[in-house]
């Protein structure tokens, strides 16, 4: 069984960086799609960033392209979500999760993280 834990989130200053790290456990991640959604309160959760096996597709939101760019190493069971230039309306809680494939969103048979809050300051 699955299980992702989010990790590198924090509190962060405008113009900052912060590396986002989605570990896998329970399983080998390579064969596995992972898209990295962020929900801020009073917004409805969105997608981010999407990144295929094989790295075939890297996908990211319009709000985030150019800032943020999504990366895995499947020897370390591990994707990441690297934010740069980060500003205010970026704060939120991150999550990572296994999609079908990139532009779709998880479904039952989907696993989900627990979550890492950023936040970034003014």
């Amino acid at each position: 069984q699955l299980q992702l834990v989010e990790s590198g989130g924090g509190l962060v200053q405008s113009g900052g960086s912060l590396r986002l790290s989605c570990a896998a456990s329970g399983g080998s991640l390579y064969r596995f799609t992972i898209g990295w959604f962020r929900e801020a309160p009073g917004k409805p959760r969105e997608a981010v960033s999407c990144i295929s096996t094989h790295e075939s597709t890297k996908t990211y939101a319009a709000p985030v392209e150019g800032r943020f760019t999504v990366s895995r190493d499947d020897a370390k069971d591990t994707a990441y979500l690297q934010m740069n230039s980060l500003k205010p309306e970026d704060t939120a809680v991150y999550y990572c999760a296994t999609v079908d494939r990139c532009g779709q969103w998880p479904d039952g048979y989907d696993f989900w993280g627990q979550g890492t809050q950023v936040t970034v300051s003014s």
